[in-house]
């Protein structure tokens, strides 16, 4: 094989490779936005795209661990109801159908920032929030 056909192989590889994983990127910014902003504008629909139907939110509080139904949390979210929240996806990790994510929401009237340590999976060509665990600082 010359070596033009040899570069033109690699860079074929390795483009699709990129556009392969740039795609789950996109896929999983798109689901933690639906998150961040279905919580924000009151768009529970939003949510519950977003979040798998077994997912468990959990955190601690009185040192000890609290876990939260996600659809007793989505059903806290009113329907066009907008909460002064204002969130960011801060990072992302992938390995094949698993991925974590770090996503801060600022809500200003409480003077906290909450940190949310999301796991995600891709279930039928879908990426959905599996779990959620989250903890906030005071400011």
């Amino acid at each position: 094989m010359n070596i033009k056909k040899l570069l033109m192989v690699t860079f074929v590889f390795f483009g699709c490779h990129s556009i392969v994983a740039q795609t789950d990127l996109e896929q999983i910014q798109n689901t933690l936005n639906l998150y961040i902003d279905g919580t924000a504008h009151g768009k529970p629909v939003d949510v519950t795209k977003a979040f798998h139907e077994d997912l468990n939110l959990y955190h601690v509080k009185n040192d000890s661990l609290k876990a939260w139904k996600g659809k007793h949390y989505i059903e806290n979210i009113k329907e066009g109801k907008k909460a002064n929240r204002v969130g960011k996806v801060v990072s992302i990790h992938v390995v094949n159908k698993i991925a974590h994510a770090i996503v801060e929401i600022d809500m200003p009237d409480r003077k906290r920032l909450y940190t949310d340590f999301m796991l995600l999976s891709k279930i039928n060509d879908e990426w959905k929030i599996v779990h959620k665990a989250f903890t906030y600082i005071n400011y």
